[in-house]
Formats: structure tokens, C-alpha cells, sequence
């Protein structure tokens, strides 16, 4: 199909103007659509660096659409004696945001930690299949924290960073060991605390979840994340 471009120009019925002569040009196209919201380039935006290796946690912060880099912090996430597991969270988060933010002055730095407790007791990545059962066997049919940490520093707040503990209980279902065998065969969730993913296959053995922030479960708070970057003007959605 050949395409005609040509801009016919009806005579009003409303007046009574003459139609144009057959050999007038084309009426010009109208005017492109102006924009509403023009976006900022990615130049304005302060760097945005991410102080974690957690691939769970770089997928959760691509959900904001900003751009960012990774920057492993490397520190020690050893608790300390006596330390409650919500506090090992807040101060692991705030020492890998620092850690990062000294070796990138202009940059917005994101640090978070996950700790998770039952009943007082601390549990860490399993690790191996045999520490994941045993973990399995041990919160099953009971309640668990999840305590997720949150820091922000950026270069206006180096001394105030921003630091919140987002907290989220989780009942487990009480399962068999052959379900828990069986899950584990498939899932593998040798790197979560808990040894269940509940953004996969691990829901099937989860009870009830309690949050006020569902992604604080993956390990990074996004609605707090998101709060805190619309306290330093942080540019988002293209403003």
C-alpha cells in the first residue's frame, strides 16, 4: 500500500470561506505534543551506589529504575557479644554505607543488613543442605524476626545518615521432614537466613508474614529506601 501523506482540507460548513485552489500546498502538520514531565538526565542525579554483593539486593533496587553501581563494603558481620540482633542489623548497615561512602565522597550510598532471630536466638545463612534442614526443623511451626537494616549517606548527611531497622515476623508452617527435604532439594536457599525464599518456592512453607514493607523480606527495605531518598531531594520518576 502506497501511503498518501497529503493533508485534504474540508471547506467549513460553519462559514463561508471558498475552498483553497487545487494547487495550494499542504497545510502544515500540527505541532508536536508538548511533554509534562521532562526527565533528568542521569547527570544531575547524584552517583547512587548500592554497598552490597546480595544479588537479592541489587534485584529489588533495579525495581526503582535508577541507575547505580554495586561496591562491596567487606566488613565484619560477626555480632557482637550480647548484641541484639536488631541492633547488629542497624550497625552492619550503617558500617557498609560508611565503608563505601569514604572511597566515594560525591556519591549516595546505600548500605542494609539482615539479621534474623527466633525466640532470642540469631540464625545466619545455612550455609550447606544439613544446616538448612536443621534450621527448618527448628522454626518450624514458630515465629521468626526478620530484622532489616537500612542506612543512607550521602555527601549533604555524612554525620545524620538516616538509619532504620524495618522489622517483619514470619510464621512457619509446621511441615514434615520430607517436606522440607523435598524443598530444599528444589530451591536450594543455602544463602537466606531461614533457608526459605518467600519470594519463591520457600511461601509454600511459610504460615503468615507481618511487615509494613514486604520487600524488607528479600533483604532491602524499598518504601523506606524511597523515603529516604525523597528526604535529600534525591531526584525520582524523572523530576
Amino acid at each position: 500500500m502506497v501511503r498518501d501523506d497529503t493533508v485534504r482540507v474540508e471547506p467549513s460548513v460553519e462559514t463561508s470561506a471558498p475552498p483553497p485552489p487545487p494547487d495550494a500546498a499542504p497545510a502544515p502538520p500540527p505541532p508536536a505534543p508538548t511533554r509534562l514531565i521532562a526527565p533528568v538526565p542521569n547527570a544531575h542525579r547524584p552517583p547512587l551506589v548500592l554497598a552490597s554483593g546480595s544479588p537479592y539486593r541489587k534485584q529489588l533496587l533495579e525495581r526503582l529504575r535508577l541507575p547505580f553501581v554495586v561496591d562491596v563494603a567487606n566488613v565484619d558481620e560477626t555480632a557482637r557479644d550480647g548484641e541484639a540482633p536488631a541492633d547488629t542489623a542497624s550497625r552492619l548497615s550503617v558500617a557498609k554505607a560508611r565503608t563505601v561512602a569514604t572511597r566515594r565522597r560525591d556519591a549516595v550510598v546505600v548500605g542494609s543488613d539482615q539479621v534474623a532471630e527466633c525466640e532470642g536466638r540469631p540464625f545466619g545463612k545455612p550455609g550447606t543442605h544439613e544446616a538448612a534442614v536443621l534450621q527448618l526443623r527448628t522454626l518450624r511451626g514458630r515465629t521468626v524476626l526478620f530484622h532489616s537494616g537500612l542506612c543512607l549517606v550521602s555527601p549533604a548527611h555524612e554525620d545524620d545518615a538516616p538509619v532504620r531497622v524495618i522489622t517483619t515476623a514470619v510464621r512457619y508452617r509446621d511441615v514434615d521432614d520430607d517436606t522440607i527435604e523435598r524443598y530444599l532439594r528444589v530451591e536450594e536457599p543455602y544463602d537466606c537466613a531461614g533457608s526459605a525464599k518467600a519470594e519463591g518456592l520457600g511461601i509454600a512453607l511459610v504460615e503468615r508474614i507481618d511487615s509494613d514493607d514486604p520487600t524488607a523480606l528479600v533483604g532491602l527495605p524499598l518504601i523506606a529506601l524511597v523515603t529516604m531518598l525523597d528526604a535529600i531531594a534525591y531526584p525520582l520518576f524523572g523530576r
